[in-house]
């Protein structure tokens, strides 16, 4: 499959706002509003955690955010990359991989480093940089997950 996909930061096309929150609350079932909110921080400057997209034409194929906690007890640890998430039958063509490597250079250029991320995958992230640091719990201090470093 040749896939002629775009990857950019959510600044680069607003009008996808409500679009994109709603993509990811299908995804990972948190509340519309709470994407809403976030990206709409990013889009008005309030933070530089955002929220990046691959997009086929005006399709999401995949997209990832960054917000300072992702729900686990380590506050410590931050920022956080979150809501990783490829379209599944465009699994395997690096689209997840490029977003990583997008937000960390993004996030790398604004003097923002190192960055985290919450996940139960092992194999997948150690291909684009990132280490495991350690174990944390969910935010009410019930199951285990484990925390990954990008330096």
């Amino acid at each position: 499959m040749n896939l002629h996909c775009t990857y950019l930061s959510l600044r680069e096309r607003p009008e996808l706002l409500e679009t994109a929150a709603m993509w990811f609350h299908e995804k990972w079932g948190v509340p519309k509003e709470a994407y809403r909110a976030c990206m709409a921080a990013y889009l008005n400057r309030e933070t530089e955690y955002g929220w990046y997209l691959c997009l086929a034409g005006d399709r999401i194929l995949g997209g990832l955010g960054v917000i300072a906690n992702d729900f686990h007890d380590r506050k410590d640890l931050a920022p956080n990359v979150c809501a990783v998430c490829t379209e599944e039958d465009f699994r395997g063509h690096g689209i997840a991989g490029r977003l990583l490597d997008l937000v960390v250079a993004d996030l790398r250029a604004k003097g923002i480093t190192p960055l985290y991320l919450v996940t139960d995958h092992t194999g997948f992230y150690e291909r684009y940089g990132w280490e495991f640091l350690c174990m944390a719990h969910d935010e009410d201090g019930g199951n285990e997950t484990r925390v990954y470093i990008h330096r």
